[in-house]
C-alpha cells in the first residue's frame, strides 16, 4: 500500500492512498494524521472517500515530532574508506523545517556555499513504542519513502557536532510517498536500490540491505534512549558518492537538479535554487 500527503487547492493537504493513477481519499489531513489512529492500516486500506486532484506531493509526514538521522551506515562505504564498522549508530538530529514535498525547490542559502547530497531510506513509525523488541520493533515500522539529506558541509563541519549543517530551512526532500513493508522484497528490513543523480548523472547507487544497522535495528536502538511516536521518521544513511569526498569536491549550484530514487519507492526530483532573504525576521 501506498501512502501519501498532498497539497489541494487553497493550500489544504490530504492523506491519499496512491492506487496507480488514482489518489483515494483517506478523509484526514496528512499521513502523520493517518499514523496517529491505532487502525491506521486498516482504515487506509478500506477507506473510499473518493479521488482527489493533487496539487503536489508535500513531504509525506509533513510535521513529524522526531527526525533521526544515522550517520556512516552502509557496509561497503565504511570498508572502502579504510574505516571499521561503528559498534553502535551514529544519532543526529534534522528538524520538521529542513522537510519539503518530492518535487518542490531546494533553497540554497546564501551563508553556505558547499550544499551536499545525501540519497538515503526513511523509516516511517507506525507505532508508539519504547525500548523495544525486535519484534515490536518490527512491528512499529508503517513503512518506507525517499529522502536526500541534504547537507552544508561547511557548517557541518564548524564543530565536532553535525546538527548546524543537518537541518536548513526547506531542504530535504522527503517522498513522494510511503510504501508498506508487506509491499517491499525483504519487508521491515527491505532490499532496494538507492540512486542519487545531479543533472542526470548517477553520482550515488547502493543496496539498502548494506546497511550495517537494518531498520529493525535502528528502531531498538533509538527507542532504547527516546519514545518513538507515530510520524516519526529515521534516515538510515547514505552511502559513498557525496559532493564533498570528491577530488576536487562537487556541490550543488543554482539550477542543479537533484533526484533520488529507490525500487519501489519512487522518485523524488527537486531543482535547486537560491533563497531569497527579504531580511531578518
Amino acid at each position: 500500500m501506498k501512502l501519501a500527503t498532498i497539497r489541494t487547492t487553497g493550500g489544504r493537504t490530504r492523506a491519499v492512498r496512491v492506487d496507480g493513477d488514482t489518489l483515494v481519499d483517506l478523509g484526514l489531513a496528512d499521513v502523520g494524521e493517518l499514523l496517529a489512529r491505532p487502525d491506521w492500516a486498516e482504515h487506509a486500506a478500506r477507506a473510499d472517500g473518493g479521488a482527489v486532484e493533487s496539487a503536489g506531493f508535500a513531504p509525506v509526514v509533513p510535521r513529524p515530532g522526531k527526525v533521526i538521522c544515522i550517520g556512516l551506515n552502509y557496509r561497503k562505504h565504511i570498508l572502502e574508506m579504510g574505516r571499521e564498522l561503528p559498534e553502535h549508530p551514529t544519532l543526529f538530529a534534522k528538524y520538521p523545517e529542513a522537510l519539503i514535498g518530492a518535487y518542490d525547490e531546494i533553497q540554497l542559502p546564501p551563508e553556505s556555499d558547499q550544499v551536499d547530497w545525501e540519497a538515503e531510506l526513511a523509516v516511517v513509525i507506525g507505532r508508539r513504542v519504547r525500548r523495544a523488541t525486535e519484534a515490536q520493533a518490527d512491528a512499529a515500522i508503517a513503512g518506507f519513502a525517499v529522502l536526500n539529506d541534504v547537507t552544508m558541509r561547511d557548517w557541518q563541519y564548524r564543530s565536532p557536532v553535525w546538527l548546524q549543517g543537518k537541518t536548513w530551512e526547506a531542504s530535504t526532500p522527503f517522498g513522494p510517498y510511503l510504501v508498506t513493508p508487506g509491499d517491499l522484497p525483504g519487508g521491515t528490513r527491505p532490499s532496494l536500490t538507492l540512486t542519487g543523480s545531479v543533472d542526470g548523472e548517477v553520482v550515488q547507487r547502493a543496496d539498502t540491505a548494506d546497511l550495517v544497522f537494518d531498520p529493525v535495528a535502528l528502531v531498538r536502538y533509538v527507542s532504547t534512549i527516546l519514545t518513538l511516536e507515530p510520524g516519526d521518521v529515521i534516515a538510515t544513511g547514505t552511502p559513498g558518492g557525496v559532493g564533498h569526498a570528491r577530488k576536487p569536491a562537487r556541490y550543488l549550484a543554482g539550477g542543479s537538479v537533484l533526484a533520488t530514487e529507490i525500487t519501489g519507492l519512487g522518485r523524488s526530483e527537486s531543482k535547486a535554487v537560491a533563497e531569497p532573504v527579504a531580511g531578518a525576521l
